[in-house]
């Protein structure tokens, strides 16, 4: 049976954005401010409106107007109780059987726009950016490329969650082009590094998760509160110049390989419109030391994708297939180990899950793996071949929980590789 929970707006079945979803993000209508809204099939509900009208007149929000703000950060910090009051409030105001916007067309003149006639912008402030390494196969694949399959894990791999630390400044939301990156490289057979634009120009599929409410410097976040302290998850697309992180990144590990842009989906998706969703985590051997033993711990049934499309097609090719549930460590871990030695989170702190590859070869997830480090290249339905993206590639993420005659997604993170400067 279909679910019951249904809107007076028309959503299409394979919408990313039924009732059932609602995700946050700052819209921009033409010549307007920006300000915080929820997606609804091809419409913006825009939250300032009924904030204004005392939609959110409740203990949760502590008296706060929060939602004709630029960035989702005073949201974030409110916490669970104001998050699931807020999903709440607007589950019913947009119900098929609420009149208050249904039946107003003068409000909904005001509350409601076309997704196609705004500006998505930056979800939050980033004040902080951590990107772990969490899949096996992708981690696995990468070390049996380095060191041979037998020592492809490093001996920390299956203790703890693998990270560094990224920069927030180059964050850009889905649609942003991404401009090739200069760098020192250096091949096996040279004597000496050259410099230049990178020749193994690579994305890597992930998700990533809004910190919250933060937690005080000196005062770990237990693991069975971690979730407590996360919002919701996007897409992300963490570009890499591989040829460049190859000669850098020891002993260290990434930096300019990285930092010159990461790319997310404009729609943050809660942990309430994911809770269907929710998985056992697998059995991880060796057992994990206590701080990171959560009492239920678990993981997400998404599906997620990546399309190429290059500037001699006119369709996006799908080259990735995989899933949330192939990564190793869990949100919770991710975030109970940052903190673990007193590392203090901030609301809009972004934490990311590393490239998320599968088993198989069409689940891997960046073109390292899927190329086996261009040593086999990929065959596009129109002749064309890829070792890396070209300049004039366009590389979308998408992803997606399907539920019950209905799917709760992600839309999409998208940007174009344009020529080094």
């Amino acid at each position: 049976m279909p679910d019951p929970l249904k809107s007076f707006i028309e959503v299409a079945p394979d919408s990313h954005f039924p009732i059932q979803n609602l995700p946050f993000g700052i819209f921009q209508p033409s010549e307007s401010p920006a300000r915080v809204g929820v997606a609804i099939g091809e419409l913006v509900l825009d939250l300032s409106v009924l904030e204004e009208l005392g939609h959110f007149r409740s203990a949760e929000f502590r008296g706060g107007a929060v939602f004709s703000e630029s960035a989702l950060n005073a949201f974030l910090a409110l916490g669970r109780p104001a998050w699931r009051k807020a999903r709440e409030v607007i589950q019913h105001l947009l119900a098929a059987g609420t009149p208050t916007l249904r039946d107003d067309a003068a409000l909904r003149a005001r509350a409601l726009h076309a997704q196609k006639e705004v500006t998505m912008r930056l979800p939050a402030r980033i004040g902080d950016y951590t990107d772990f390494y969490s899949s096996y196969h992708h981690a696995h694949n990468v070390g049996t490329m380095l060191r041979g399959p037998e020592n492809a894990l490093m001996p920390n791999w299956k203790w703890l969650p693998v990270a560094y630390h990224g920069r927030a400044s180059s964050i850009v939301v889905s649609g942003a082009e991404v401009r090739r990156p200069h760098g020192q490289t250096k091949p096996p057979d040279a004597a000496a590094p050259s410099f230049g634009p990178s020749r193994s120009f690579d994305y890597e599929l992930e998700t990533a998760f809004l910190v919250g409410p933060g937690n005080a410097l000196g005062t770990p976040v237990p693991i069975d509160s971690a979730t407590d302290h996360i919002f919701g998850l996007v897409l992300m697309n963490d570009w890499s110049a591989r040829d460049v992180q190859a000669w850098e990144y020891q002993p260290l590990g990434p930096f300019l390989a990285k930092n010159f842009c990461t790319s997310i989906s404009p729609w943050v998706v809660t942990l309430e419109a994911l809770e269907e969703f929710r998985k056992p985590l697998p059995v991880q051997d060796p057992e994990p030391l206590p701080y990171l033993r959560a009492t239920n711990d678990f993981t997400y049934d998404i599906q997620l994708e990546a399309r190429l499309e290059t500037a001699g097609m006119d369709f996006a090719h799908t080259i990735t297939r995989t899933n949330f549930r192939n990564l190793y460590w869990s949100i919770a871990q991710q975030l109970a180990h940052h903190t673990v030695n007193g590392c203090n989170l901030q609301s809009g702190d972004l934490l990311a899950s590393g490239t998320i590859s599968g088993p198989t070869e069409t689940s891997r997830g960046c073109m390292l793996e899927l190329t086996w480090r261009g040593a086999n290249p990929l065959t596009l339905p129109n002749g064309e071949t890829r070792k890396w993206l070209e300049d004039g590639d366009r590389l979308t993420i998408t992803g997606w929980a399907q539920g019950n005659g209905y799917r709760v997604g992600f839309g999409e993170v998208t940007g174009r590789v344009i020529a080094a400067s």
